[in-house]
């Protein structure tokens, strides 16, 4: 097949990917704060001794970890709504979405750091007269924390590309406005070409941080 090749008219209308990119990091940075919060709290119920904090907290992290993500965008942005008689916009249905969703994950991110510190340490804080807010605080988690930050970097690589199910609500994100250039030049293989290579920068920058982030608590501890 003899496909000519031509860049022009979509980088003509590159602001309008722009815009898109900035949209997708706007979405992924408030939907993995508020997932951290999600999952710091599910995490906590987790580790309860009580069964009815346990329990509701199991359910909605395998519930989540169990059903595909596009399920969550559509149950948001379609059937939310009826039952509070509100009408979302696409960025808060994508952003409850994608915190909730991440939230289960990090969830067990979060509770697999802190179990995995040696009894001993429990111990000793306990025997030191410490509370458990501050053993958690002082001992547990500084210790943790270290032991997440990779499991935690690969789920915001995750979250981050599923950002572009927020395309199926009409938001702007990067891989909607990609259809809307598409849909005005006709070329396929030059706008989705230019989009996979912004994908791949942003995500590139992303690991770079990450690891910068890693080898900064690893130093540290």
């Amino acid at each position: 097949m003899d496909y000519s090749w031509d860049f022009g008219s979509v980088l003509a209308r590159f602001d309008m990917l722009a815009l898109g990119l900035l949209n997708t990091v706007k979405i992924a940075v408030v939907s993995i704060v508020l997932g951290v919060v999600v999952g710091l709290l599910l995490a906590m119920l987790r580790l309860s001794p009580r069964k009815w904090f346990n329990v509701p907290a199991l359910i909605f992290i395998e519930f989540y970890r169990n059903t595909p993500p596009i399920v969550h965008f559509f149950w948001f942005f379609y059937a939310f709504p009826v039952l509070l008689a509100v009408n979302l916009n696409p960025y808060v249905a994508a952003v409850l979405a994608l915190s909730t969703q991440s939230g289960a994950f990090y969830a067990e991110v979060f509770r697999g750091g802190i179990v995995s510190i040696e009894r001993g340490q429990w111990e000793g804080g306990r025997a030191l007269g410490m509370t458990h807010a501050k053993l958690m605080r002082r001992v547990i988690l500084p210790q943790a924390v270290a032991r997440m930050v990779p499991p935690f970097i690969e789920r915001s690589f995750e979250l981050l590309k599923t950002t572009a199910l927020a395309s199926t609500l009409a938001y702007a994100d990067l891989l909607y406005q990609a259809m809307m250039v598409n849909a005005e030049t006709f070329r396929p293989l030059e706008v989705y070409t230019v989009i996979a290579l912004m994908y791949l920068a942003l995500l590139v920058t992303a690991s770079q941080l990450g690891r910068m982030v890693e080898a900064r608590l690893t130093a540290h501890h």
